[in-house]
């Protein structure tokens, strides 16, 4: 009975996190999917469905062998949208570099504090969370603004004489990723440079290391799990991300959120919107495929 009931829980520890992915990422994906397929109609909703729920096996096999791609094919020959997915790649890719710069320090800084205060710090990280996304980024508008806090404090300092045009750039879009996704760097490289073992600094040194060679031999291989894991959980939203570029970056910054929500809202034209967001989708799922492949090695090389 026991080797039962251990069979068992271990069959629905594994089933629940497909059930998880099945209900939340595949199902809304084939739903999206299938609204890629379809045609832009004046109607409520603003498409018709290539594919009906209604429909027999047989129907649904029918129309699959006369399936048309027409908003793919039309996405490809638009240099508009293809702009937008590579200025996302490249605004995403350079935030989440800058991130990871300023937040490694922060958590190696905390991964040194005495414990006593670690809590407090983790606090002081998490604290940001406790306001609103939105009001966090609208703060950045008047901060970066020509009569903002920077450029007031700038000239009365005397480093400027005349206020610095800030806002409505991609140097501001760059400072609104960075600050809204600090965290998500900070606590997986803290995680994993608390868990290190400082012996194994103190060998180094005794081997005749210099304290940045065994930084870079020891502490930061170490840590890259928590690198990788933090620029995954950086890169991944900051492509799709909508708000901050556009309360803070100008009309020339064009990335793939905005696109999307002119599709869909603007120009109500869900299938194409659909096709957009079935591309980008499968763009992310590459930086996903090589975290798990690394995931794999380091658990081998642990083993």
């Amino acid at each position: 009975m026991k080797a039962l009931g251990s069979s068992i829980y271990q069959r629905l520890v594994i089933i629940v996190p497909y059930a998880w992915l099945l209900l939340f990422f595949l199902a809304p994906f084939l739903i999206v999917f299938r609204i890629s397929l379809s045609t832009k109609a004046l109607s409520v909703p603003p498409y018709d469905p290539s594919f009906a729920w209604t429909d027999s096996f047989s129907d649904w096999w029918d129309k699959l062998q006369t399936m048309s791609f027409d908003n793919y094919i039309w996405l490809a020959g638009d240099p508009l949208y293809m702009n937008a997915y590579i200025e996302s790649l490249q605004i995403a890719g350079i935030s989440t570099l800058l991130t990871l710069i300023i937040a490694y320090p922060i958590a190696y800084g905390m991964a040194q504090a005495p414990r006593t205060i670690r809590p407090t710090l983790l606090m002081l990280v998490i604290l940001p969370f406790w306001t609103s996304f939105l009001i966090r980024v609208y703060s950045w508008m008047s901060i970066l603004s020509t009569t903002g806090l920077l450029n007031q404090l700038l000239m009365a300092l005397g480093i400027i004489h005349e206020p610095l045009v800030i806002l409505n750039t991609n140097t501001a879009v760059y400072i609104g990723m960075v600050y809204s996704y600090l965290p998500f760097m900070v606590l997986p490289l803290y995680s994993a440079l608390e868990k290190m073992d400082g012996t194994l600094i103190e060998a180094a040194q005794d081997l005749g290391c210099t304290p940045i060679g065994a930084f870079w031999r020891v502490t930061f291989p170490l840590s890259l799990p928590g690198v990788i894991a933090g620029c995954m959980l950086v890169f991944i939203p900051a492509v799709g991300e909508f708000v901050i570029p556009d309360l803070l970056g100008g009309s020339q910054t064009l990335m793939i959120g905005k696109v999307l929500w002119t599709e869909f809202y603007s120009n109500t034209d869900w299938p194409l919107a659909s096709a957009v967001a079935t591309i980008l989708l499968l763009v992310l799922v590459i930086p996903i495929v090589f975290f798990q492949h690394f995931q794999a090695k380091a658990d081998e090389k642990g083993r």
